[in-house]
């Protein structure tokens, strides 16, 4: 019998925290999401998906073990399924445990494939979650990957190894590349995907350790930012802002570690 989801999400606050950057000086940071009704949103990643909560200013954020998660309201131009961002994948120890979550607080299962040990479920917005069963998880949720949908697989793959030193290789039959706290996975799309901004998943946050030169080496590598680099000295973060060239709009940071 499957242990109640409050007992298995018991121990998480404990272990929320980034991941040390690669040698590039890049990690996962935050997924950054737009809803049109944060309450549910607030139910489905902290009654439902077991995030702890803290702050960022004003920004309430809901943390994991290797990622942040931050919801703001906006509007919605479209759910994560047709955008260069098709969905979000997390590791759970206990996937019966969170299904039964689900049909109980009426949050749709998209798919499950229990022959595998995997499902995929809907948040507010439609925003695509992959939930894969990992039973010797000393947590019972850590963050796993980020699934880029576009019609330049290898490219894309690519230019992450070259841009931020993620690791490429393979996630199954997927083309991949490992960054501290994600796997990076890449799937051919049959057309042009949306960019993400003003979607469901507006955009993906990296951590850099020296954020400003890391800004001045891809400026140089022909990175054009459509914030460029600044800190936010009232909540002690810097920021920048770039579209990588298949839609995917990323922002990084220097300072969310510290939460």
């Amino acid at each position: 019998m499957p242990f109640p989801l409050a007992l298995v999400l018991l121990p998480f606050s404990l272990q929320a925290q980034l991941p040390a950057p690669n040698d590039q000086g890049v990690a996962m940071g935050h997924l950054h999401l737009n809803t049109t009704d944060p309450d549910a949103s607030r139910k489905f990643w902290v009654d439902f998906m077991g995030a702890a909560v803290t702050k960022l200013g004003a920004t309430e954020v809901y943390k994991f073990p290797d990622v942040l998660v931050m919801v703001r309201k906006a509007a919605v131009s479209g759910g994560s399924d047709g955008s260069a961002v098709n969905h979000l994948g997390f590791k759970v120890r206990n996937l019966d445990a969170y299904l039964a979550r689900c049909e109980k607080m009426g949050i749709q299962i998209e798919r499950r494939m229990l022959e595998t040990r995997q499902a995929f479920v809907l948040a507010p917005d439609g925003v695509r979650l992959e939930l894969t069963e990992d039973a010797a998880l000393s947590a019972p949720i850590v963050h796993h990957h980020i699934h880029f949908f576009n019609t330049a697989v290898l490219e894309t793959q690519a230019w992450y190894a070259k841009m931020f030193g993620a690791r490429p290789g393979k996630r199954g039959r997927f083309d991949a590349a490992d960054l501290p706290g994600v796997n990076l996975s890449f799937s051919p799309a049959p057309a042009a995907t949306a960019p993400t901004k003003g979607r469901a998943v507006d955009h993906i946050g990296f951590e850099v350790r020296d954020l400003e030169a890391f800004v001045k080496r891809l400026e140089g590598m022909g990175v054009k930012f459509d914030t460029p680099y600044r800190k936010l000295a009232q909540i002690g973060l810097a920021i920048a802002f770039f579209t990588d060239p298949w839609g995917t709009y990323v922002e990084l940071t220097e300072g969310l570690n510290k939460l």
